[in-house]
């Protein structure tokens, strides 16, 4: 057993902002399933939303947060996020992050949603440079312990130790050593879960392999509410290419005018809404696929190659680079794109300081249910989100005091054996992809709904049989999370009778007059 103050896990931008906001007062340990720089946070191009610019203003970003929202944005949780963002950019920038400039001031694009040009951004690579930024630092931060190609397991809970009482408490956490494939038991008062979002429960998506909805799952499982589950963001525009997975074409694309076309150039996205390609994801996304199913089409175009050939090479270098490796000039041609899983809403119910039902359990970022997405979330405003709510955890940790937990019990390994056959994973990770991509994507029916939450029923019977008997591997894990992941993806969805924002179900096409959290809890 090791013990820590803190239990981290997540490397990603909340995690890492944690970690350095408590080291000076606490010993850290930081868990990743793979490398540091694997999490999805390295990925974000467009960039972090902020009130920064001229004649820009902290109402002005809480309304459009509020709208992208449709009604179920919290006021407070948005308020808190915007009027804190100015100041993570000012700390992210005093760590040395290179951020994008013009005549000598922060250079602020816009994107679909925003009223003002407000995001800052490292041109179009913005999640890598502040990842890399954060990552040196934290190699150099002493109190910073890194446990990389550690997989959590589960939460250890009084409940799981059989302990009496109303409060239930995290006492810390197993983790899989991948190195060794040992089960090792950390102990600590505090844990913050910042595991990112699930995108991986979809065939397509944006996210890269470690999305697999880790800190959801085990919350869920140590006895924590989950909210607004139903509300999956698809990206419009990820590039659609045979050679090529998960490869993201930033918002900002469209924010410096590219226009999606047919394939026979007709610009459809006037027709769709008035704001056009500047209109928020949802609507974005849904307009594509039914033009696609309208047309029985493969992908739209995304075109940006009317703008001139510098102004683009200038401000998307990377996704220039990466589409001229494929053959694609975007300065004289379109990009061929489609939607893909991109963002998760919903996740694990907190408060403002990041606190779960739990006592001694935070969650943070994309993990983490804070009220600032609604049914939608708006541009940009992930990483900030992140920054503000891991800054307000660390917070909240150090005015606690540090309780000894009771010792822990080692893993159990002593009634399970060696898989025999492996390839009952990968294809119950195939087939829950596929179904979930068939039946719980951009357009919902009850009837898929109640598809899907047959096949997870089997599913889960299957892996929780697979479980029981076998020795743990980060793939077993990892399927057994998204499993559970998506009965509360169907579940919430199943309870949503509406339309709204980024759930749109063809029984109830109309938009309810009051807006309510989807809050599921799970049984005692």
């Amino acid at each position: 057993m090791m013990d820590f103050d803190v239990l981290i896990v997540g490397s990603g931008l909340a995690g890492l902002s944690a970690a350095l906001h408590l080291a000076p007062t606490h010993k850290v340990a930081v868990f990743t399933k793979r490398y540091m720089t694997d999490g999805s946070s390295g990925w974000a191009q467009g960039g972090i939303a902020a009130v920064l610019g001229e004649g820009d203003t902290f109402a002005s970003h809480v309304d459009d947060t509020l709208v992208a929202g449709a009604g179920l944005s919290d006021r407070a949780a948005t308020e808190f996020v915007v009027e804190h963002a100015p100041e993570s950019i000012e700390w992210l920038r005093n760590m040395g992050v290179p951020f994008s400039q013009e005549d000598g001031h922060l250079h602020l694009t816009r994107e679909g949603g925003h009223s003002a040009r407000r995001i800052v951004h490292v041109t179009d690579a913005t999640g890598a440079a502040v990842q890399r930024t954060m990552i040196e630092q934290v190699r150099r931060t002493p109190n910073i312990t890194l446990f990389e190609q550690h997989t959590l397991v589960d939460l250890i809970t009084s409940r799981r130790l059989g302990q009496a009482g109303p409060a239930r408490t995290c006492l810390g956490l197993y983790a899989l050593d991948g190195n060794t494939d040992e089960v090792l038991t950390f102990r600590a008062p505090h844990t913050i879960l910042a595991t990112g979002g699930a995108g991986k429960v979809y065939l397509y998506t944006t996210n890269p392999d470690t999305a697999t909805g880790d800190g959801i799952a085990a919350a869920w499982r140590a006895g924590c509410r989950v909210t607004n589950m139903e509300f999956i963001q698809f990206h419009p525009t990820c590039l659609y290419h045979p050679n090529v997975k998960s490869f993201l074409i930033s918002e900002a694309v469209r924010g410096e005018g590219g226009r999606l076309l047919l394939p026979d150039g007709t610009r459809f996205m006037p027709g769709h809404d008035p704001r056009a390609e500047l209109a928020p994801r949802d609507v974005v996304a849904r307009a594509i696929d039914f033009e696609m199913k309208k047309h029985g089409l493969d992908c739209v175009h995304l075109d940006i190659s009317h703008q001139p050939p510098e102004f683009v090479r200038e401000h998307f270098p990377n996704i220039y680079a990466r589409c001229l490796e494929l053959g694609i000039d975007i300065t004289r041609e379109p990009i061929p794109v489609v939607p893909a899983a991109h963002y998760t809403c919903g996740g694990i119910h907190t408060d403002l300081s990041g606190r779960t039902d739990l006592t001694g359990l935070h969650a943070i970022g994309e993990t983490a249910y804070t009220g600032l997405h609604g049914a939608n979330r708006l541009a940009s405003n992930s990483l900030v989100e992140c920054m503000v709510f891991a800054r307000a955890a660390a917070a909240d940790i150090r005015s606690e005091p540090l309780p000894a937990p009771p010792a822990l019990p080692a893993w159990d390994e002593s009634r399970v054996t060696d898989a025999d056959e492996a390839v009952v994973i990968s294809h119950n990770w195939d087939e829950l992809r596929r179904f979930m991509w068939d039946y719980v994507g951009i357009v919902r029916t009850n009837k898929r709904l109640e598809r899907a939450a047959h096949r997870i029923r089997l599913l889960q019977e299957e892996i929780h049989e697979f479980y029981a008997n076998f020795h743990v591997s980060r793939d077993l894990l990892e399927l057994r999370n998204l499993v559970t992941v998506a009965d509360l993806i169907v579940r919430s969805a199943q309870a949503r009778h509406e339309s709204r924002g980024l759930h749109f179900s063809r029984d109830y096409p109309q938009m309810a007059q009051v807006a309510i959290p989807t809050i599921l809890t799970p049984p005692r």
